[in-house]
Protein backbone atom coordinates (compact mmCIF):
# COMPACT_ATOMS: atom_id res chain seq x y z
CA UNK A 1 0.00 0.00 0.00
CA UNK A 2 2.95 2.35 0.32
CA UNK A 3 3.47 3.07 -3.11
CA UNK A 4 -0.42 4.17 -3.21
CA UNK A 5 0.49 6.28 -0.53
CA UNK A 6 3.18 8.29 -1.41
CA UNK A 7 3.92 11.74 -3.30
CA UNK A 8 5.74 11.93 -6.60
CA UNK A 9 6.45 14.68 -9.47
CA UNK A 10 3.06 14.09 -11.10
CA UNK A 11 0.85 12.97 -8.09
CA UNK A 12 2.89 15.18 -5.86
CA UNK A 13 0.30 15.35 -2.90
CA UNK A 14 1.94 17.07 -0.64
CA UNK A 15 2.00 20.66 -2.64
CA UNK A 16 0.74 23.20 -0.28
CA UNK A 17 -2.08 23.84 -2.67
CA UNK A 18 -3.16 20.20 -2.74
CA UNK A 19 -2.66 19.57 0.81
CA UNK A 20 -5.11 22.52 1.38
CA UNK A 21 -7.62 21.45 -0.99
CA UNK A 22 -7.35 17.80 0.39
CA UNK A 23 -8.32 19.00 4.34
CA UNK A 24 -10.92 21.29 3.37
CA UNK A 25 -12.59 18.33 1.27
CA UNK A 26 -12.06 15.87 4.57
CA UNK A 27 -13.30 18.65 6.62
CA UNK A 28 -16.72 17.07 8.75
CA UNK A 29 -15.96 13.70 7.11
CA UNK A 30 -16.33 10.77 9.40
CA UNK A 31 -15.19 8.16 7.00
CA UNK A 32 -12.70 7.39 4.46
CA UNK A 33 -15.69 6.70 1.73
CA UNK A 34 -17.11 10.19 3.03
CA UNK A 35 -13.59 11.36 2.34
CA UNK A 36 -13.38 9.63 -1.23
CA UNK A 37 -16.49 10.49 -2.27
CA UNK A 38 -16.29 14.67 -1.35
CA UNK A 39 -12.57 14.62 -3.47
CA UNK A 40 -14.02 12.42 -6.20
CA UNK A 41 -17.23 14.79 -6.35
CA UNK A 42 -14.76 17.69 -6.29
CA UNK A 43 -12.67 16.62 -9.11
CA UNK A 44 -15.35 15.29 -11.13
CA UNK A 45 -17.51 18.67 -11.48
CA UNK A 46 -14.68 21.63 -10.41
CA UNK A 47 -12.10 20.78 -12.68
CA UNK A 48 -13.44 21.07 -16.65
CA UNK A 49 -12.11 18.20 -18.84
CA UNK A 50 -9.78 20.08 -21.06
CA UNK A 51 -11.46 18.93 -23.99
CA UNK A 52 -14.50 19.34 -23.47
CA UNK A 53 -14.46 22.69 -22.30
CA UNK A 54 -11.28 23.53 -25.18
CA UNK A 55 -9.03 25.28 -22.45
CA UNK A 56 -5.42 25.67 -21.77
CA UNK A 57 -3.10 25.23 -20.75
CA UNK A 58 -2.58 21.21 -20.90
CA UNK A 59 -1.72 19.49 -17.30
CA UNK A 60 -0.28 16.81 -15.96
CA UNK A 61 0.85 17.54 -12.32
CA UNK A 62 -2.05 17.13 -9.67
CA UNK A 63 -0.89 20.91 -8.60
CA UNK A 64 -1.22 22.41 -11.91
CA UNK A 65 -4.77 20.65 -12.69
CA UNK A 66 -5.73 22.12 -9.18
CA UNK A 67 -4.11 25.84 -10.05
CA UNK A 68 -5.68 25.47 -13.61
CA UNK A 69 -8.96 24.23 -12.48
CA UNK A 70 -8.77 22.09 -16.06
CA UNK A 71 -7.24 18.63 -16.99
CA UNK A 72 -7.59 15.88 -19.69
CA UNK A 73 -8.96 12.80 -18.12
CA UNK A 74 -5.45 11.67 -17.22
CA UNK A 75 -4.40 14.79 -15.69
CA UNK A 76 -7.73 14.95 -13.34
CA UNK A 77 -6.81 11.05 -12.02
CA UNK A 78 -3.43 12.79 -11.19
CA UNK A 79 -5.40 15.40 -8.83
CA UNK A 80 -7.93 13.13 -7.38
CA UNK A 81 -5.48 10.46 -6.45
CA UNK A 82 -3.16 13.42 -4.82
CA UNK A 83 -5.95 14.55 -2.97
CA UNK A 84 -6.93 10.92 -1.88
CA UNK A 85 -3.27 10.71 -0.46
CA UNK A 86 -3.12 13.67 1.32
CA UNK A 87 -6.21 12.21 3.35
CA UNK A 88 -4.03 9.04 4.06
CA UNK A 89 -6.42 7.21 1.92
CA UNK A 90 -4.59 4.35 -0.73
CA UNK A 91 -5.20 5.80 -4.45
CA UNK A 92 -4.18 4.09 -7.82
CA UNK A 93 -4.57 5.19 -11.67
CA UNK A 94 -6.05 2.74 -14.00
CA UNK A 95 -6.68 2.84 -18.06
CA UNK A 96 -9.15 1.66 -20.32
CA UNK A 97 -8.66 1.59 -23.99
CA UNK A 98 -11.50 2.96 -25.70
CA UNK A 99 -12.88 4.37 -29.09
CA UNK A 100 -11.71 7.88 -29.50
CA UNK A 101 -14.81 9.39 -30.82
CA UNK A 102 -17.26 6.47 -32.47
CA UNK A 103 -17.61 3.11 -33.29
CA UNK A 104 -14.05 1.51 -34.27
CA UNK A 105 -10.48 3.59 -34.68
CA UNK A 106 -8.96 5.23 -33.58
CA UNK A 107 -8.68 4.28 -30.08
CA UNK A 108 -7.02 5.87 -27.31
CA UNK A 109 -6.62 5.61 -23.54
CA UNK A 110 -8.77 6.72 -20.69
CA UNK A 111 -7.42 7.59 -17.54
CA UNK A 112 -8.85 6.82 -14.26
CA UNK A 113 -8.57 5.68 -10.61
CA UNK A 114 -9.04 3.25 -8.17
CA UNK A 115 -9.09 3.83 -4.47
CA UNK A 116 -8.87 1.33 -1.45
CA UNK A 117 -11.90 1.39 0.80
CA UNK A 118 -11.51 0.29 4.28
CA UNK A 119 -15.22 -1.46 3.68
CA UNK A 120 -15.14 -2.33 0.05
CA UNK A 121 -11.37 -2.82 -0.77
CA UNK A 122 -9.96 -1.20 -4.14
CA UNK A 123 -13.10 0.43 -5.75
CA UNK A 124 -12.62 2.15 -9.55
CA UNK A 125 -13.60 5.19 -10.04
CA UNK A 126 -14.16 7.86 -12.79
CA UNK A 127 -13.35 11.73 -12.44
CA UNK A 128 -13.62 12.50 -16.21
CA UNK A 129 -16.79 14.61 -15.84
CA UNK A 130 -20.34 14.47 -16.52
CA UNK A 131 -21.90 15.48 -19.73
CA UNK A 132 -24.81 14.28 -22.02
CA UNK A 133 -24.23 10.55 -22.39
CA UNK A 134 -21.82 10.34 -19.64
CA UNK A 135 -22.83 9.69 -16.00
CA UNK A 136 -19.57 8.37 -13.43
CA UNK A 137 -20.94 8.20 -10.24
CA UNK A 138 -19.23 7.08 -6.42
CA UNK A 139 -21.86 4.59 -5.20
CA UNK A 140 -19.73 1.74 -3.91
CA UNK A 141 -19.45 -1.30 -3.74
CA UNK A 142 -20.79 -0.73 -7.55
CA UNK A 143 -18.67 0.87 -10.46
CA UNK A 144 -20.38 3.56 -12.42
CA UNK A 145 -17.97 4.59 -14.42
CA UNK A 146 -17.63 7.36 -17.60
CA UNK A 147 -17.35 4.30 -20.08
CA UNK A 148 -18.49 1.25 -21.07
CA UNK A 149 -16.16 -1.45 -23.19
CA UNK A 150 -18.10 -1.99 -26.53
CA UNK A 151 -15.89 -2.71 -28.92
CA UNK A 152 -14.00 -5.79 -29.86
CA UNK A 153 -10.67 -3.89 -29.39
CA UNK A 154 -11.54 -1.64 -26.30
CA UNK A 155 -9.97 -3.37 -23.10
CA UNK A 156 -10.44 -2.57 -19.59
CA UNK A 157 -6.96 -3.15 -18.47
CA UNK A 158 -6.83 -4.17 -14.27
CA UNK A 159 -3.82 -2.61 -13.59
CA UNK A 160 -3.38 -0.28 -10.64
CA UNK A 161 -0.66 1.81 -11.50
CA UNK A 162 0.71 3.82 -8.07
CA UNK A 163 2.41 6.54 -11.09
CA UNK A 164 1.37 7.58 -14.77
CA UNK A 165 2.08 5.43 -17.55
CA UNK A 166 5.08 7.11 -19.57
CA UNK A 167 3.06 7.67 -22.48
CA UNK A 168 0.45 9.45 -20.93
CA UNK A 169 3.19 11.69 -19.40
CA UNK A 170 4.76 12.35 -22.73
CA UNK A 171 1.41 13.12 -24.72
CA UNK A 172 0.57 15.92 -21.76
CA UNK A 173 4.08 16.84 -21.50
CA UNK A 174 4.82 17.27 -25.33
CA UNK A 175 1.92 18.99 -26.54
CA UNK A 176 1.27 22.33 -26.06
CA UNK A 177 -2.65 22.61 -26.34
CA UNK A 178 -5.83 21.05 -25.82
CA UNK A 179 -5.90 20.34 -29.63
CA UNK A 180 -2.42 18.83 -29.97
CA UNK A 181 -3.25 16.63 -27.01
CA UNK A 182 -6.14 15.13 -28.85
CA UNK A 183 -4.35 14.83 -32.31
CA UNK A 184 -2.04 12.46 -29.93
CA UNK A 185 -4.30 10.55 -27.88
CA UNK A 186 -1.86 8.04 -26.29
CA UNK A 187 -2.89 4.33 -27.32
CA UNK A 188 -1.69 0.73 -26.40
CA UNK A 189 -2.56 -1.84 -28.79
CA UNK A 190 -4.39 -5.14 -27.35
Amino acid sequence: MKAYLESSEYIDCKHSLVAAKAAELAEGCLTDEAVAKRCFEFVRDAIKHSWDYRMNPVTCKASDVLIYGTGYCYAKSHLLAALLRANAIPAGLCYQRLTAQTDGPPYCLHGLNAVYLKQHGWYRIDARGNKPGVAAEFSPPIEKLAFPIVDALERDFPEIWADPLTLVVKALNRNKTVEQVFENLPDIEP
